[in-house]
């Protein structure tokens, strides 16, 4: 009997001996590694890019919207005025432009070559009347002070003549080069007033830029709203993110790409997921993850993105994530494309 029970002394002598000789082993690498966090908040206050009365609230609190779907709307009848005002404004820039690059209409021409010609006759018979008095002061016939007025009005002729001459060569040539390129920058400065107004109108429909659900509606229909003032809180909940934390010694046991397994206290399913991005940065471990005692231990953030349908995650509820120490991370290619902070 006694040898018996010296039998099963030893046994569970060697039994203990060999789980401490385990629990102390350096054989970390092989251990399951768990993780604790939460499941991260995100949301998105939304607001128009411009001011204006609101018009249409679409959604309720609660609902589920898509990428794309039309919130709100402003009262838009102020953009459209200033719109169309500004699209005026173009088409007369553009007529001013083909106006100075055509330069002179052929009729402005045949105008300008007429009083050149003009000019030219009255030239010729101021010079005809002053040699003809001319001739007559010289036979005594006439005096000294209706010569001095013949020679004014050939003066006076040949200056007509210079400037019609001008003016031909001006219609001639059309407009300078500085004139056209003033012209052309005004059309350029209209067109670029019409794209902001245009641009504008668009701000007055507010669009979901992500599906998610709809967690305040801040504003009613009617209320006079500023630049940037929230009338909608959206909740985004496609990726769902895990906020988690490695301890530094375990940080080489995990990658980007890397298979997890994510379990929540109130449902017995476990999400399939893997490691999108783990901070190059080292923090304190935050009050909410672990004891007093653990905190001046350094960690290291991690995200874990949720590949499976997440509808059973809300945002902010506690979750255990599990690795598999055996499993390989993912390709380097899968690796660099989750690395996303």
């Amino acid at each position: 009997m006694r040898k018996r029970i010296v039998v099963v002394l030893l046994i569970a002598l060697v039994a203990a001996g060999a789980s401490v000789w385990y629990l102390l082993s350096d054989d970390d690498e092989h251990r399951p590694l768990t993780l604790y966090g939460n499941v991260d908040i995100r949301e998105v206050d939304l607001g128009f890019r411009v001011p204006g009365r609101l018009a249409v609230m679409h959604y309720e609190e609660g609902d589920r919207v898509a990428a794309g779907a039309l919130l709100a709307e402003l009262d838009d009848a102020p953009y459209q005025h200033a719109l169309h005002a500004a699209r005026a404004r173009v088409r007369i820039a553009e007529a001013r432009v083909a106006l100075y690059r055509s330069g002179s209409r052929p009729q402005e021409i045949e105008r300008a070559e007429a009083n050149v010609r003009e000019a030219r006759a009255a030239l010729r018979n101021a010079e005809q009347e002053l040699e003809r008095l001319r001739g007559l002061d010289a036979r005594g016939l006439t005096s000294e002070s209706s010569v001095d007025q013949a020679e004014a009005r050939r003066d006076e002729a040949a200056a007509r003549l210079r400037a019609a001459e001008e003016a031909l060569a001006l219609a001639r040539a059309g407009f300078r080069d500085e004139e056209i390129a003033a012209a052309e920058a005004e059309l350029e400065l209209a067109r670029a007033e019409a794209a902001r107004l245009e641009t504008e109108l668009d701000d007055t429909r507010l669009e979901a830029p992500a599906d998610g659900t709809i967690i305040t509606r801040i504003r009613e229909p009617g209320s006079i709203v500023a630049v940037g003032a929230p009338v909608y809180t959206l909740s985004l909940d496609k990726p769902v993110w895990i906020r988690a934390y490695v301890e530094e010694p375990d940080l080489g046991r995990i990658a980007p790409g890397m298979t997890a397994y994510v379990e929540t206290d109130s449902s017995p399913r476990r999400y399939r997921a893997r490691v999108g991005f783990i901070s190059p940065r080292a923090e304190f471990t935050p009050k909410n993850v672990e004891t007093v005692d653990a905190r001046a231990d350094l960690v290291y953030r991690v995200r874990i993105i949720v590949d499976d349908d997440a509808a059973g995650l809300r945002q902010g509820m506690p979750v255990t994530v599990f690795f598999d120490a055996n499993r390989a991370a993912a390709s380097p290619a899968e690796a660099v494309r989750d690395r996303s902070p």
